[in-house]
């Protein structure tokens, strides 16, 4: 067991249009942070979906810049979940646990945002991160981060959600072999997968789990449902557990979502690129 790496901290879904991406969050029920800015290097900006122990970050390209080519060439094909970070209690410290099991890593990096608090004043959202210099399964890229200022991020406004929403309830991996990178995940994290009842492969985080599976599996955990739009291999679903299912269904109404018994979905056209999986 790792010990200075906990289970899933977010999510990063790349858009297109932070405007966009922002109002269309809205609409399905979620309260979003103000626009944070990053450094002029990253050129990138962002809004927060906070729930109660993890959240999602919508990300986007505000000025192309060299650190943000790679976000750019994802662009060009298609918005969606495009990376997953894992909780650092001590971003050094888990850089050097990971690289004594073999797991290569980048240099750890310290960066941080503006934030507009809910009294108007201003704060400092600081953070350490460290990426894994290789995927461990195709289309899976992986960071640790390392909350300098917790309080800067789980503002208490932010958490109440008119979808009720609470927290990830999982984030599902399209694999063309799930057990070899369930496996190949779980030996990042010293954790074993199972099998689920449809041949997918769990692995808990420590937080939410990770289900890799194949095309198949997915479409059928989701009958009828539109699947245009996802990759062929990575993160694609983005489940989250809510306390109302049925203001989950109000928020979602009009966007082609379906339910079914892995919650209700909503379409990678209405969700910027992912299936949004309410349970």
């Amino acid at each position: 067991m790792l010990t200075h790496l906990g289970g899933i901290d977010h999510a990063v879904v790349l858009v297109r249009n932070l405007d966009a991406a922002a109002a269309g969050f809205a609409r399905l029920g979620f309260t979003l942070s103000p626009r944070g800015v990053h450094s002029p290097e990253m050129g990138t900006g962002n809004h927060c979906i906070v729930l109660r122990t993890d959240y999602v970050e919508l990300l986007g390209v505000l000025a192309p810049t060299e650190r943000n080519t790679r976000w750019r060439e994802v662009l060009a094909e298609r918005e969606g979940i495009s990376a997953i970070a894992l909780r650092a209690q001590d971003a050094e410290a888990g850089a050097t646990e990971l690289a004594a099991r073999g797991t290569t890593t980048l240099p750890v990096q310290r960066f941080g945002r503006p934030v507009t608090m809910p009294d108007g004043g201003a704060a400092e959202a600081r953070f350490r991160t460290f990426h894994l210099a290789e995927a461990p399964a195709p289309g899976l890229s992986l960071f640790a981060c390392e909350h300098l200022t917790p309080e800067a991020t789980w503002i208490p406004g932010l958490m109440e959600h008119p979808n009720t929403a609470e927290a990830l309830a999982g984030i599902e991996v399209l694999a063309a072999n799930p057990v070899a990178a369930a496996e190949a995940m779980g030996r990042v994290l010293d954790r074993t997968p199972e099998a689920e009842a449809d041949g997918a492969m769990r692995l808990e985080t420590g937080a939410a789990p990770l289900v890799f599976l194949t095309g198949m599996h997915l479409a059928g955990r989701y009958p009828g449902l539109d699947l245009t739009g996802l990759p062929a291999e990575g993160p694609v679903t983005l489940a989250v557990r809510v306390a109302n299912p049925s203001a989950a269904v109000r928020c979602a109404a009009g966007t082609g979502a379906m339910e079914g018994r892995f919650g209700l979905a909503v379409p990678p056209s209405a969700a910027h690129g992912l299936i949004l999986a309410f349970r």
